[in-house]
Parts: structure tokens; sequence; C-alpha cells
């Protein structure tokens, strides 16, 4: 399985809005690409004097649905998220491979 791993610093002002519109918009659009199996948000634990960071966690079950996700997709949905949020948040992405999972 390969979790893409998307790390949010989100400013104090725009944090509200930001989180409704990924847990109502984004992170849908997202799944309803196919190309993710399952989504998580969690808010990283730590002070912060330039907002709240957040990890949100994509589960692929192989690289070729993420390779298809980063071809046809990701360009148009990173596209939306920075028309709605451009200048009030920043982002890095982890590509990982998950070696072992409980869950199944």
């Amino acid at each position: 399985m390969i979790m893409y791993n998307v790390t949010i610093n989100v400013d104090h002002e725009a944090h509200d809005e930001w989180l409704q519109w990924m847990k109502e918009h984004h992170i849908p659009d997202v799944l309803a690409t196919g190309c993710f199996r399952d989504a998580r948000i969690a808010r990283i634990i730590a002070e912060e004097d330039g907002g709240k960071t957040y990890s949100i966690q994509y589960f692929a079950v192989s690289m070729a649905d993420y390779d298809r996700y980063i071809a046809n997709e990701a360009d148009r949905l990173r596209y939306e998220t920075e028309l709605k949020f451009g200048g009030r948040i920043a982002a890095f992405r982890t590509l990982l491979h998950i070696i072992h999972d409980t869950n199944g």
C-alpha cells in the first residue's frame, strides 16, 4: 500500500474555512478520483505561532493508482486549493510505502 501524505500549515485566520472545505469538498474530490481507497486528516500536535499544521493521508492500493492520480488529477486539485487559499497555506508532500498494516 502507498500513503501519500500532504502536510499543510494553515494560518489562523483561514483555519476554520480551510478545515470545513477539506472535509466537505477537497478530500471527497480526491477520493472521487478512484485513485485512493481511504483518507485521514490529523492535526499535528505542536505549538505554533504561524498557524495550525495538519497531515492529510491518502491511501492507494498500488503505485500505479498513485501515478494515475499524479498524471491525471493532482494539478487540477492543487490549482483549486491554490485559488481558494493561496498565500494562507503552505504544503509539502511525502510518499510512503507501507510495509506493515495491522488493519488489513
